[in-house]
């Protein structure tokens, strides 16, 4: 199961991200995670959220340039060793990890980790092979 990520690019100026979350507010968009890469002068802004289409279109009108992308969101143990696990099953299956980032989820009590996957059906396929649980909400 895949689950769909927003990416926002954003100036790297004071205020923005408070923008953004604005934004989702205002459209009655909760963030379920959160992540951002920056450097100098952008950053790149990726959200997993209750409703990604009503997202897209409340920042989209607002003038940001967003972009949607098919991730896998998969639940572990909120414990030690967990994600080091799944970690091992995508070395030995050769298949590389673009980037990362992991959340808490409320109903279940587990860390939920999303991954952007370079083979991304192939990830899929050795998570489900591995009895490893996706989720599609969190």
């Amino acid at each position: 199961m895949q689950i769909k990520q927003i990416s926002v690019f954003l100036e790297n100026n004071a205020g923005r991200l408070g923008e953004v979350t604005g934004v989702l507010a205002r459209a009655g968009v909760n963030i379920r995670a959160i992540s951002i890469a920056d450097t100098a002068d952008f950053g790149i802004l990726r959200l997993i959220v209750d409703n990604p289409e009503t997202a897209m279109k409340a920042l989209s009108s607002e003038g940001f340039a967003v972009r949607a992308t098919d991730v896998a969101a998969v639940e572990i143990q909120d414990s030690p060793g967990s994600l080091a696990q799944v970690m091992e099953l995508f070395q030995t299956s050769k298949v590389n990890i673009e980037y990362l980032y992991a959340s808490l989820s409320s109903k279940s009590g587990k860390a939920v980790v999303i991954f952007k996957l370079e083979d991304h059906e192939k990830g899929l396929q050795i998570l489900k092979e591995n009895g490893l649980s996706t989720v599609e909400l969190f």
